[in-house]
């Protein structure tokens, strides 16, 4: 188990989305190694069949095994929604999480102690479809009301590179609301790692009264408190006889055009990143045991 201390946290997506639970992770958790590996060449996951989203996350965790993660999270939601059980049953011998319980907790938490609170769910389509939502928020609080609302151009407007200012951006996240706005919504959840990119524009939107929850946020609360009960967080590095903070590193992988994903990827992190490494899904698809080498940083 101590020897996992030093291994990697991997975070997997359909794009860059995920990249904001990067962010979330290396605030809350600076000295941990993290290997990103963004699935661009197969985005988005939100239109396509539960059967198709879990073979290309199966797939994945069989490229990224080698690296003996110590905590993988799949930091989009139609994934954890259609994938999550049947990865953590695929493989039991790793430590798997998604970002919709997490979510969901905290959403609980936001409605605080009215009667009968009233939830609204942007997501994709296939995350809608799933109830995924519904179900988590429903085994904690029974009398509760869900507005679910598929969202399905916000994700490739994001991945375009567009921001707060366009007027297609505010159009869309506007016509979306309205419903759950009319509604008056007590917490909104945004069901896509994708959406927090937008997160200002949204709550200017709905409006000080509504609380607005990041998942991706939750999720790097999630995998802290997940490491910390394995005693696999890393904090400290010997130098010179003494101790010091460490700070992790990141490497990201890509399944299709790198240097697109090197200039869009700051928008969700924050920071500039290198340029990914670059592997075709052909490489390893439906391959257990993938012929690419792989060195991840000590």
């Amino acid at each position: 188990m101590n020897q996992l201390r030093s291994s990697p946290i991997v975070v997997l997506d359909s794009g860059l989305g995920g990249l904001t639970v990067v962010r979330a992770l290396r605030a809350k958790l600076p000295a941990e190694d993290i290997v990103y590996l963004g699935d661009t060449a197969r985005l988005p996951y939100g239109s396509k069949t539960a059967t198709t989203v879990t073979r290309f996350v199966k797939e994945i965790i069989y490229f990224v095994e080698p690296m003996r993660p110590k905590h993988i999270v799949i930091a989009c939601n139609t994934a954890t929604a259609l994938a999550l059980p049947t990865m953590r049953a695929e493989f039991p011998g790793l430590s798997i999480s998604g970002v919709i319980e997490p979510g969901a907790k905290a959403a609980i938490v936001a409605a605080g102690a009215k009667q009968c609170p009233i939830f609204g769910v942007i997501a994709t389509e296939a995350t809608i479809r799933s109830k995924a939502y519904e179900r988590a928020i429903h085994r904690r609080r029974q009398h509760a009301q869900l507005l679910l609302c598929p969202t399905p151009l916000l994700v490739p407007i994001i991945e375009e590179g567009r921001g707060s200012n366009d007027p297609l951006v505010q159009l869309a996240i506007k016509q979306y609301l309205a419903p759950l706005i009319k509604h008056r919504m007590d917490v909104l959840v945004l069901g896509c790692t994708h959406y927090p990119v937008f997160k200002g524009l949204i709550c200017l939107t709905v409006g000080p009264r509504v609380r607005v929850i990041d998942s991706a946020e939750q999720c790097a609360d999630d995998v802290a408190r997940r490491l910390k009960d394995r005693s696999l967080l890393r904090t400290e590095v010997a130098a010179e006889g003494a101790m010091k903070a460490r700070q992790g590193s990141l490497r990201c992988f890509v399944t299709d055009d790198p240097k697109r994903f090197a200039v869009l990827a700051p928008r969700f992190l924050g920071c500039q990143v290198g340029t990914p490494s670059w592997v075709s899904p052909e490489e390893f698809a439906g391959a257990r045991a993938p012929a690419v080498s792989i060195t991840v940083p000590a």
